[in-house]
């Protein structure tokens, strides 16, 4: 049986909003988490990114609204969603406007990167919906600009890039103002140890909803790993652009300086592209940003810093002209594709020095990338690299087995099962 939005539990204001907008069944964490939302429950909330979380806090948030007759008051906010990047806020703010636009209610953006003047002035007579970066926000509350005292939903968003991003302690200094009596819901794409101490210091008796097993890739996304020299990448990428159908794609790279550098490349090839990262001004980044929605750019270059603050559907390509360091960083960066229930293609350029990183990648994925071998700059050395690599494991599992069928190595005894290690004896002799 098919579950609706009609059949969560939501009023006719926003079921309105979502038929205008076309939405017409809830993907599967929005309707694992909007009924526990819905009866006052905290969520912990596992999903990788575009399984549309944003809609999963942002209706029941609104719902509360709409059936409440509490005003908020000046400088304090109702409802405060915390997420890591300014881009990511924009697009909540956004869903927000979208999911409740058949309704009244004033929804608030801060973030940095701006001037503060214009987000103090929204925030002084109040606001039902706050959506900050940890951050920003935390500045303005130091200057008195912003109290947390009336908040009754708190949402942290993306929650592992966060603390990934270094904001575990503004997160923990902001969450110290909150009122203790709060409904509260955390999002995560993976469940690192670090998100789950920060869960149990949050959260009250949640309501754990995981949709997808942690660290893996959207099923739809057809991976591939093309091996290539450092020196080869920039042509490769062009190749890959100009021989592809290629409609619009995003392309990673580690630095800020080498997004500029392939995005200046790119465009000497006659190939649209702009680049978005830290080092550039929120103008820039939405101007860059809108040019890669209407089409007027083919490729968007860009740093993890971006993985997972675009919401953009109708990306066909990621492409990782540099692996990242981070496993995990691997998952958010290839989930831009693919969204929307559509398919998606995520290629990854591997040189030598990234070999070890491939490997990490598909040890977290749980899967092997199939190579593509059939293009001009295909490195064959590295990719012995790569099968060698994935050959040891095996050759060191069939030594250990065949050392325990022999026994020890001549000279070595063996040691009684009862017997304490040698440098355990040498401890019991020095304090006997």
């Amino acid at each position: 049986m098919t579950v609706t939005f009609s059949d969560l539990g939501l009023v006719e204001t926003l079921l309105n909003a979502l038929k205008t907008e076309g939405y017409e069944t809830p993907t599967p964490i929005q309707a694992a988490t909007i009924p526990h939302l819905l009866n006052g429950r905290d969520v912990l909330g596992i999903a990788q990114t575009g399984t549309g979380k944003t809609a999963a806090f942002a209706l029941p948030i609104l719902q509360r609204l709409a059936n409440s007759r509490t005003r908020y008051v000046p400088k304090s906010p109702r409802a405060l969603i915390l997420t890591p990047t300014r881009e990511l806020a924009v697009q909540i703010s956004q869903g927000f406007g979208t999911y409740g636009q058949f309704m009244r209610f004033k929804r608030a953006l801060v973030f940095g990167g701006v001037g503060q003047m214009p987000q103090v002035k929204s925030l002084a007579n109040g606001t039902d919906v706050l959506i900050a970066t940890p951050g920003r926000l935390l500045d303005l509350m130091n200057q008195g600009h912003v109290k947390l005292d009336f908040v009754e939903m708190l949402v942290l968003d993306e929650a592992d890039r966060m603390l990934d991003m270094g904001f575990i302690h503004d997160v923990r200094r902001i969450a110290a103002k909150l009122p203790k009596q709060r409904q509260t819901l955390l999002f995560s794409a993976t469940m690192a140890k670090s998100v789950e101490e920060l869960a149990n210091t949050l959260l009250t008796n949640p309501e754990r909803v995981e949709i997808t097993p942690e660290a893996t890739t959207v099923e739809r996304i057809d991976q591939k790993v093309l091996f290539v020299t450092k020196e080869n990448k920039r042509p490769l990428l062009a190749h890959v652009m100009k021989h592809h159908d290629i409609k619009r794609a995003i392309v990673f790279t580690r630095t800020k300086h080498g997004a500029d550098r392939v995005a200046e490349q790119l465009g000497k090839a006659g190939i649209t592209a702009d680049a978005i990262h830290g080092n550039k001004t929120q103008g820039a980044r939405q101007k860059a940003l809108e040019a890669f929605k209407r089409g007027d750019v083919r490729a968007l270059v860009a740093t993890d810093i971006a993985a997972r603050g675009i919401d953009i559907d109708g990306i066909t390509h990621v492409i990782n002209f540099e692996l990242p360091n981070e496993p995990e960083s691997y998952v958010h960066r290839i989930g831009r594709t693919a969204r929307a229930g559509a398919d998606g293609i995520a290629l990854s350029f591997c040189d030598a020095e990234e070999v070890g990183f491939l490997k990490t990648i598909e040890r977290t994925i749980r899967q092997s990338i199939p190579s593509h071998d059939d293009h001009a700059f295909h490195a064959e050395a590295i990719a012995s690299q790569r099968h060698a690599a994935h050959a040891r494991p095996a050759q060191k599992r069939q030594g250990q087995a065949s050392r325990k069928r022999q026994g020890p190595p001549p000279g070595k005894k063996l040691q009684h099962r009862n017997q304490p290690p040698r440098h355990a004896q040498a401890q019991q002799r020095q304090h006997g």
